[in-house]
Order: C-alpha cells, then structure tokens, then sequence
C-alpha cells in the first residue's frame, strides 16, 4: 500500500479518533432539546459537510431561532469536553504514526471539524507533533465529497496528489479522495458499518486497523 506513497492524508473523525458515536449523541440531545426528531436522512444528508454548512443546513431546514454560528457554538461547548476526555484513537494509531515519520512519509490532517475541536482532540492525543499540514473544510471553498481538502492539503506538504495516500471511514470522503486523484484506503467504522459495501466497492483498500498498513494483511480491493 505505502509503495511509491511520498504522503499520506487522514480524515479525522472515523479515521483517526474513534468519535462518530460522539457525534450520533450531540446530534440525538440536540434535536431532542428542540423537540425534533433525528433521523436517517438526516444524517445521510449532513454527512461530509464542513462543520459551518451543516449549520447552515439545520437553519434552512428546521424551525430554529439560532443562527448558523450560535449552532456552532452549542455544538462546540458540547463536544469539546468529549474529544479532551472521551475519545481514543483508532486501533493500530499510535504505532502507525511514529512509524510513518521515521520512514519520513509526510503526513497531514483533512477534516470536515471545526478547529477548535480538531485542536482539542489533536492535543490530548499529540497528533500535531506528526503532521506536517492541517486544514478544514471550512478553510477550502468546498467541503468533501469534493476534493478541496485534499488537494489543499497535498499542495501544504508540497506534494502531487499521485503521490499521496489518503485514509478515509465514510463514502463521501473517499469520493472526494478519489476525485482529488489520490489512492484511497477505507477505514472500518461502526458508524459508517451501513455503508461497507459502498465504501469496498470505491476504495483501493480496507482496514480495520492501522496495524494491517505495517504488516501487509490489508485488504486490497
């Protein structure tokens, strides 16, 4: 998988944290404190959005009094104290990360969060120390399945998107990895178990733990 690999791009939430449940409970006491209803379609819709153009969407489609920035600004106070406290990294993580560095494989961060939550989460478990590029949907005109992150990234670590390696847990992310021209593995997700099949048949390789990356036992697809 990392043969000819120059770097590699992690998607955050599913990918390198184990944080989507976090994000199924806010969504769920929200829409319960507004006395609405959470639904599947719902989450199909919002998924891959920029933290701000899921605002936006809720404002545009329910009948709420906040503003797109006073919703981020709940959603934040109640999911910060989760990332600091509650959320662990992926299986295989913490091995993978120095390994990739010391073979000198640039790395960076493309996330569809806010960055004050990146930052919260990125700091209880030091993953600044291994990246070399950081950006949000949010910094980029569009937010995934387009490829502006992606390619915001790679073009940070000075690199061509060939040369680069993303990793990803949901469709829409490995869409717009595929779409920026980069080879894609998907990482196993409870979350996104629904859509495990969608995400075999679009990405070149599975995972269920960065372990599999460093002793060869992926999945290639």
């Amino acid at each position: 998988m990392l043969d000819g690999i120059k770097g590699i791009i992690f998607d955050l939430d599913g990918t390198m944290v184990d944080s989507m449940w976090m994000w199924r409970q806010i969504d769920n006491e929200f829409m319960a404190a507004h006395g609405l209803d959470m639904t599947d379609e719902l989450e199909e819709a919002i998924e891959g959005m920029s933290f701000r153009e899921t605002a936006e969407y809720f404002v545009r489609t329910y009948p709420l009094k906040e503003t797109a920035d006073e919703l981020m600004d709940i959603w934040v106070d109640m999911a910060i104290h989760k990332y600091r406290y509650e959320v662990p990294l992926k299986p295989g993580m913490a091995e993978f990360l120095p390994e990739m560095k010391r073979r000198g494989i640039r790395m960076g961060i493309a996330t569809s969060n806010a960055r004050i939550l990146l930052d919260a989460v990125a700091q209880a478990h030091g993953l600044y120390e291994y990246m070399d590029a950081i950006l949000t949907a949010n910094e980029v005109k569009r937010g995934k399945p387009a490829p502006d992150v992606f390619l915001a990234v790679a073009d940070k670590l000075d690199l061509e998107p060939a040369d680069c390696l993303v990793f990803e847990d949901i469709s829409q992310g490995i869409r717009a990895g595929l779409a920026a021209g980069m080879k894609v593995c998907a990482v196993s997700d409870e979350y996104s178990r629904a859509q495990e099949a969608q995400k075999r048949a679009l990405a070149h390789y599975y995972i269920d733990s960065y372990a599999q990356v460093l002793d060869g036992t992926y999945e290639r697809l």
